[in-house]
């Protein structure tokens, strides 16, 4: 029987990678595409996932958040994972664009206190952009962010790695394109 980090990954290999020629949302081309959705999206995927990356969770994390679309599924995921093992842990969707009515928030999500830690989800690290943008948001509305947790990092030359230092951040996956594409 498959662990469930074993599971994900073949999952991952079948569901979420292709090899080729691609366009990465960086404007970057790269010979692997690693589209995390369709496996997030699922229910098995996004159980196994949620779970593994429950262990990459700050411990001292009030919530989860990501920038909206890649994180959605993930934060969901994680906070009902949080719930059913008896933690609190709270969900924050971080918009890429302030909302154009109401009340104009980047962040939905219940409010949490001044200062409270939240960590970032991501489905698939590249450059780090992504992620850094949802750091900042949350840190712009008063929280603390230390940790970035994802299910891929692309390893694109320490590039995100180096972001995420320059950005006070720590970053951590389940796993790196390597395991994917071997």
């Amino acid at each position: 029987m498959l662990s469930f980090k074993e599971e994900l990954l073949s999952i991952l290999k079948e569901g979420a990678y292709r090899k080729g020629e691609y366009t990465l949302s960086s404007g970057r081309k790269s010979e692997h595409y690693v589209n995390c959705k369709p496996v997030t999206l699922s229910s098995r995927g996004l159980i196994l996932s949620s779970v593994l990356l429950m262990e990459y969770i700050d411990k001292d994390s009030a919530a989860v958040g990501g920038l909206t679309l890649g994180a959605d599924p993930l934060v969901c995921g994680v906070t009902v994972v949080a719930a059913t093992e008896g933690s609190k842990l709270d969900g924050l969707i971080v918009r890429k664009e302030a909302k154009g009515h109401g009340t104009g928030a980047y962040i939905e999500g219940p409010t949490l206190k001044e200062g409270a830690n939240v960590t970032v989800l991501e489905d698939v690290i590249t450059t780090g952009g992504s992620a850094i943008q949802a750091a900042k948001r949350l840190r712009d509305a008063g929280y603390t962010v230390k940790r970035v947790a994802a299910i891929v990092d692309r390893q694109e030359n320490g590039e995100a790695d180096t972001a995420m230092k320059l950005a006070g951040l720590e970053l951590v996956s389940i796993f790196k394109l390597d395991d994917i594409c071997e």
